[in-house]
């Protein structure tokens, strides 16, 4: 018989793993406790010196059941993908279409003017154009060099 020594953080790593693996996106299922889950749309945020760009996915939402308010640090998207009411006589469906409300806020990396926002909304995705102010372009940051350890 071999005798083999116990390592206690092995099976805390392969725990870790496998609680990763559950709450990734493409293995989560739409039903049970997992179906109450808010889900909200993926932003991506890009910023340049004079705009900051905010690309937002909503699929399968029109445009008039979206409420986008933009303040000078935050964006905030509230939707509803409302349910389409089927009836059908013999059959079952089963559906991992998320329908409901959800809200997203999003912050913003440096104040804009929120009055000369442009927005296009086409194919699920929203695209923001955010205008940075006149501040935030000019803003020079001294940095202290009396911390710094060498």
């Amino acid at each position: 018989m071999t005798l083999v020594r116990w390592n206690p953080w092995r099976e805390i790593d392969t725990l870790q793993r496998q609680m990763n693996r559950l709450f990734e996106q493409d293995l989560v299922p739409a039903t049970g406790w997992v179906k109450n889950f808010p889900r909200v749309p993926a932003a991506e945020l890009s910023e340049t010196e004079d705009a900051i760009q905010l690309k937002v996915e909503i699929p399968g939402i029109d445009a008039k059941d979206l409420d986008v308010q933009v303040t000078e640090d935050a964006v905030s998207i509230v939707g509803e993908r409302k349910q389409e009411t089927k009836t059908e006589e013999n059959g079952t469906t089963r559906s991992e279409f998320h329908y409901g409300k959800f809200q997203r806020v999003i912050p913003l990396p440096a104040r804009i003017q929120n009055t000369n926002v442009t927005a296009d909304y086409k194919d699920g995705i929203l695209n923001l154009t955010l205008p940075k102010t006149e501040a935030e372009k000019n803003k020079v940051v001294k940095v202290n060099l009396d911390q710094v350890v060498a």
